[in-house]
């Protein structure tokens, strides 16, 4: 985990992704590509049309936050390198973050407030397959060394999290299991807790067996119990029939995990 790709846009969780992001590269020794993206406004055109037109307001806005985002980079002792991009964010992010080895971007709050930015997580986790870092605009930074929660279903998705999560586990002074077991698990916990250890992570594993509630709210209830820094797992990885009866499990951490959500979604989950 070195290429860290960041989003910048000037939005109200532009400092928490930087904070998250530069912390991220410190813990790791990693390279921050700042992905600096200009979004055209909707407009009116004859006939009832709308196209997309990049305004001098946007244009100056962007500038100016780039400005103060490089000056607050200079007292950083981080790798840093610059894209321009003009265009939607999640698409612009697809076409450019394929060799990134994670993408800092916000969770998905539209419920809270309609943002071009705060939708982008989910289209990127399916149209790119990287691992993404969802974090909230209240995040003030990222804990490596605190305690790690991994969600476990036994998906795809969930042993790709997983994966990708290796190098920041290894900083992790607790790693926590929690099996999220609706009956349909076919890779135990403790499979993958054997895995961690043949990688030098020392797993506990907590199974919620049989859930008494909707597995996001039981994801939450233990985030918050443990006090968990962050919180690794797979997205989107079941039948949209059974997301559905499961409770819709990435939506609801998206919408409301206090803390930053390490995603990744498997093609064929």
């Amino acid at each position: 985990m070195k290429i860290i790709a960041l989003l910048v846009h000037d939005d109200e969780g532009q400092d928490a992704r930087l904070a998250v992001a530069l912390d991220l590269a410190r813990a790791v020794n990693g390279h921050l590509s700042c992905i600096e993206i200009a979004v055209p406004e909707p407009v009116g055109v004859p006939f009832g049309g709308v196209a997309s037109v990049l305004t001098v307001a946007e244009l100056e806005r962007e500038g100016a936050n780039r400005s103060r985002i490089e000056a607050r980079l200079e007292a950083e002792l981080v790798s840093t390198d610059w894209i321009e991009m003009v265009g939607d964010i999640a698409t612009s992010l697809v076409q450019v973050s394929a060799l990134a080895d994670l993408i800092v971007l916000d969770q998905d709050v539209e419920r809270l407030r309609p943002s071009h930015v705060s939708s982008a997580a989910s289209e990127v986790l399916v149209r790119t397959g990287r691992p993404i870092l969802a974090v909230s605009a209240q995040t003030r930074g990222f804990d490596a060394g605190g305690h790690a929660l991994i969600a476990w279903d036994g998906s795809a998705s969930a042993v790709a999290a997983m994966r990708a999560a290796v190098p920041l586990l290894r900083r992790a002074h607790a790693v926590t299991l929690v099996e999220l077991d609706d009956g349909s698990v076919t890779i135990p916990a403790d499979d993958a807790a054997v895995y961690l250890a043949r990688h030098g992570i020392l797993a506990t594993v907590q199974a919620e067996r049989p859930l008494r509630e909707t597995a996001g709210d039981a994801l939450l209830e233990r985030v918050r119990r443990l006090r968990a820094s962050y919180c690794v797992m797979g997205a989107f990885g079941h039948s949209r029939v059974r997301e559905r009866l499961f409770g819709g499990v990435t939506r609801t951490m998206l919408a409301s995990c206090p803390v930053p959500l390490l995603l990744v979604h498997a093609a064929t989950a």
